[in-house]
């Protein structure tokens, strides 16, 4: 699925997406990632939803997100909230959701100017 922006000249946009990767500015990626509107994209050392930890999650508050969106693959899956801590306590939102939906969010709130880093994860094939 191929997706266009308003108004994004300079920043990272989700072009497209698929069964286990997204384009961001039409490159493709297949690993976890980590993008935000001048952010990346970074690989992100998640192994995967099954093997995340509070970890994965306190490496984003340098990144100084005001929303996290979670792309769990292609289900939605919730992290236990102790994983996910360190978000909360910063006072930083987090949106769980599945790959494509965090995709077509991040297009929207990157559009509309928020601080928003979408941290993307893909089903094993």
């Amino acid at each position: 699925m191929k997706f266009h922006l308003a108004d994004t000249a300079g920043l990272n946009a989700i072009t497209g997406h698929g069964p286990g990767h997204v384009l961001v500015n039409g490159v493709r990626h297949d690993r976890p990632l980590l993008v935000g509107p001048s952010l990346g994209p970074l690989d992100w050392e998640a192994p995967g939803f099954a093997g995340l930890q509070a970890v994965h999650f306190e490496a984003l508050l340098g990144h100084d997100p005001e929303l996290v969106l979670l792309g769990t693959g292609a289900r939605l899956r919730f992290p236990h909230p102790a994983v996910t801590r360190s978000l909360a306590v910063a006072r930083i939102g987090i949106e769980v959701m599945d790959t494509p939906a965090a995709c077509r969010t991040y297009n929207i709130l990157t559009g509309e100017g928020r601080k928003v880093v979408a941290a993307l994860l893909f089903d094993p094939t």
